[in-house]
C-alpha cells in the first residue's frame, strides 16, 4: 500500500535529470535536494517536497492520512484518483504550472502555499466523514445525502474489508475486483451511471434501489458467519450475455493480471450482442482510469488494456508488442476505452465467459488527464 500512495503523491514517474542550469537554482534553495537526489524528479512541486525538510514531514504526515483513509475502504481506487486529481490541483493552486520550473524569487511563497494545503489535506484525511464528502459519483453522492444510506454504507464496508482480511493476497485481489464489479452492478441497477453532473433532488428516486442493494449485501455478509468463500468467488456464470456478463469477465481478467495496482474500470457496457441458444458473443465497451502510470507499450499495458497504444493518437497500437518504450507512459486519471467482443457458452449455471485476456481489442482511445 505504500508503494500506492507514494505514487499517488508523486503523480509522475521519475525522469532524466532537468538541465544544469535549474538543477543549480533548485539545489541552492533546498538544502536537502542533493542529499536525497532529488535531481530525478521531473515535477517542480514534488522536487520541493524532496528537497525541503518541512514539506517532507508534511508529505510523511499526509501519506499516513492517506493509508488510513484507504484502510477503511474496500473499494480504494477510486479514493486513489480523488487523491491523484487533487494533488494536480494542488499544484496549480500553488502557482506551479506542469512542469515549469519555479523561479527563485517564488520559492519561498510556494513552498509555503503547498505547506498549508498539505497539512490542511491531511487534517482532512483524517475525518471518516470525508469519505461520503469526497464521493465523486452520482450514487455516492446520493448516499452521502442520506444519513442512513451514508451508515449502512459505512457499516457494509467494514463488513468486507474484515471479511477479505482473511484472505491470502491473491483471493483478496480477486476479492477487490469482485467488489468493484458489485459497485458497478449497483450503479448500473439503480440507473445512476453517467449522472455525475444531474441535481441531488433529481436522483432521489435512486434511493430505495440503493438501500436495497447496501441491505441485501450486508445480509449476505452476515450469513457467511465470518467465512469470505461463502461470498467472494462463487459466481463463475451470469444470467444472460449482457453488460453484466462483460463486466464479470473483465472484472476477473484485471483482478488475474494484478491491474488494480494501475488501473481501475470505471464503467462497462453492452453495446452489441450475437446470442444463439448455447453460444454468444457480447461487444463490450469498457472504460478503465489509470491510478499509476505505466508505459503505453508494456506488459501492464497488453495485459490490462488489451494493446499497446501510440501516445500521439491515443489509439491502440497492436502491432507494437510488449517491448518497453521509456519516456512514453500515461499520466494518472487518464481514461481509457476499448472495445472487445467477448465468448460465451451457456452452461447450468448460465454463462460463462471463456476469455482469459482482454486482448485483441476491437477498438479505442485514450483521452484526458494528460
Amino acid at each position: 500500500m505504500r508503494f500506492i500512495v507514494l505514487i499517488v503523491l508523486a503523480l509522475t514517474a521519475l525522469a532524466a535529470p532537468a538541465s544544469a542550469q535549474t538543477d543549480r537554482a533548485v539545489a541552492d534553495s533546498l538544502p536537502l535536494f542533493a542529499k536525497n537526489n532529488c535531481q530525478r524528479i521531473r515535477d517542480p512541486g514534488n522536487q520541493l517536497f524532496c528537497g525541503d525538510a518541512g514539506l517532507a514531514a508534511a508529505a510523511e504526515k499526509l501519506s499516513t492520512a492517506i493509508e488510513a483513509r484507504l484502510a477503511r475502504l474496500p473499494d480504494r481506487l477510486p479514493a486513489i484518483e480523488e487523491n491523484a486529481i487533487w494533488a494536480r490541483q494542488r499544484n496549480l493552486g500553488c502557482g506551479i504550472v506542469g512542469q515549469t520550473a519555479i523561479r527563485a524569487d517564488e520559492f519561498d511563497r510556494v513552498k509555503a502555499c503547498l505547506l498549508k494545503v498539505t497539512e490542511e489535506r491531511a487534517a482532512i484525511l483524517r475525518d471518516p466523514d470525508f469519505d461520503c464528502l469526497a464521493a465523486n459519483t452520482a450514487a455516492g453522492a446520493v448516499i452521502c445525502a442520506d444519513p442512513a444510506l451514508a451508515l449502512a454504507e459505512t457499516e457494509l464496508n467494514g463488513q468486507v474489508l474484515g471479511l477479505i482480511g482473511k484472505l491470502d493476497p491473491t483471493a483478496a485481489r480477486f476479492a477487490f475486483a469482485e467488489y468493484g464489479r458489485w459497485t458497478r452492478e449497483r450503479d448500473r441497477k439503480c440507473n445512476l451511471v453517467g449522472k455525475e453532473n444531474v441535481p441531488l433532488q433529481e436522483l432521489e428516486s435512486a434511493e430505495d434501489c440503493l438501500a436495497e442493494y447496501l441491505t441485501r449485501k450486508t445480509e449476505e455478509i452476515r450469513a457467511a458467519k465470518g467465512d469470505p468463500k461463502r461470498v467472494f468467488g462463487r459466481q463463475i456464470a451470469a444470467h444472460s450475455p449482457d453488460t453484466d456478463a462483460v463486466d464479470f469477465c473483465a472484472a476477473r481478467i484485471h483482478a488475474a493480471n494484478s491491474c488494480g495496482n494501475f488501473l481501475r474500470i470505471n464503467r462497462v457496457y453492452a453495446v452489441d450482442s450475437q446470442v444463439t441458444d448455447q453460444e454468444a458473443q457480447v461487444t463490450g465497451e469498457i472504460e478503465m482510469v489509470v491510478l499509476a502510470p505505466f508505459t503505453t507499450c508494456s506488459k501492464v499495458a497488453s495485459s490490462c488494456t488489451g494493446t499497446c497504444w501510440d501516445p500521439r493518437t491515443g489509439r491502440p497500437q497492436p502491432g507494437a508488442g510488449s517491448k518497453e518504450r521509456s519516456g512514453e507512459a500515461f499520466n494518472v486519471t487518464r481514461r481509457l476505452r476499448i472495445q472487445r467482443t467477448f465468448a460465451f457458452v451457456k452452461a447450468a449455471d448460465g454463462w460463462r465467459c471463456r476469455e482469459d485476456e482482454l486482448a485483441p481489442v476491437n477498438s479505442g482511445n485514450a483521452a484526458g488527464g494528460s
